[in-house]
């Protein structure tokens, strides 16, 4: 696996290329197969920004593996449209190692337009909105809660909409989920969201990791008229982790997440800025931090893992 940073794929001409995102490439392989590259670029208050964290794209391709077959176990029936991380033979040898293990082969499915989102505990833009309203994503939420407390109802669902690359998702109430996608698939969609945090959240919380919020992401297989599973899951990008030895309610806790470059942004003016290149220190930090995030999970070393190839 090479160790350098890839901020965006170039598999010369091997494969068509379908789309760019935040952090992912993605090309076709097939009428009905796809091949995510989860590149090494990170984004911050819906920027990206000009320099990536090293191994990033590996990072969370291999947690994203790790979940999907820990889910799958965990609930009968669910899918998600993992096929496998072989790469397809179209990939040029020279520049394979570069992609191995930073991209999976999935089937193409038609993406639901919505995030689904689900909040353990009241933190960030939701304790924001609670202290302004009482309420979280229009959802009324009993008083006197403290800053990152667990919500004493259990998990909420706050879905949002699925913005183009630069623009902001909004968050909606999940009647408007309803009225975007349609109430069956909406109603099967909080049902999957809500059933997925509260196992993970179990598996990590036994592994000393607190999953305050996270978003899911949803497709549909038309053939079957099952919702599905797809993107990245339950990873440091898209997930707020926190060590459970440090968790104080009141207080907002260090993260094994994007905190650290967030506040980085915030405290220098950065933040939302375009064409921003963070420094050495919040680049090596910030790597740092999503390893050991996938040491934990995963109960492997990052330097085990990249020395084996089976992988």
């Amino acid at each position: 696996m090479a160790s350098g940073v890839l901020t965006q794929s170039d598999l010369q001409g091997s494969l068509p290329l379908v789309s760019r995102g935040k952090v992912r490439d993605i090309y076709q392989i097939d009428d009905q197969t796809l091949l995510f590259v989860t590149t090494d670029r990170i984004s911050c208050h819906d920027v990206i920004l000009a320099r990536g964290i090293p191994n990033k794209g590996a990072l969370l391709s291999l947690i994203t593996v790790h979940w999907f077959k820990i889910l799958a176990a965990a609930i009968p029936g669910l899918r998600t449209h993992f096929i496998t991380l072989d790469l397809p033979e179209q990939i040029p040898v020279n520049v394979r190692a570069q992609y191995q293990n930073r991209s999976m082969q999935v089937r193409k499915l038609e993406v639901f337009q919505i995030e689904a989102i689900v909040r353990g505990y009241i933190t960030g833009s939701a304790w924001a909105s609670y202290r302004k309203d009482g309420t979280v994503c229009g959802i009324q939420i009993q008083p006197g809660l403290r800053e990152s407390e667990a919500f004493p109802m259990g998990p909420i669902y706050t879905p949002s909409t699925k913005a183009a690359v630069g623009h902001k998702d909004e968050n909606i109430h999940p009647d408007k989920a309803k009225e975007i996608i349609g109430a069956r698939y909406a109603e099967r969609i909080e049902e999957l969201a809500l059933s997925l945090y509260r196992h993970a959240a179990a598996y990590a919380h036994e592994r000393g990791i607190i999953i305050a919020d996270t978003k899911f992401e949803f497709g549909l297989d038309k053939e079957t008229d099952e919702v599905v599973l797809v993107d990245e899951v339950l990873t440091p990008d898209n997930s707020r982790f926190w060590p459970a030895d440090r968790y104080k309610v009141g207080e907002s806790p260090p993260s094994f997440d994007k905190q650290l470059l967030r506040d980085w942004l915030t405290n220098h003016g950065l933040a939302g800025k375009e064409g921003v290149t963070m420094s050495d220190e919040v680049m090596e930090k910030t790597e740092e931090i999503y390893k050991e995030a996938f040491e934990r999970l995963t109960g492997r070393t990052w330097s085990a893992t990249l020395a084996d190839k089976a992988i």
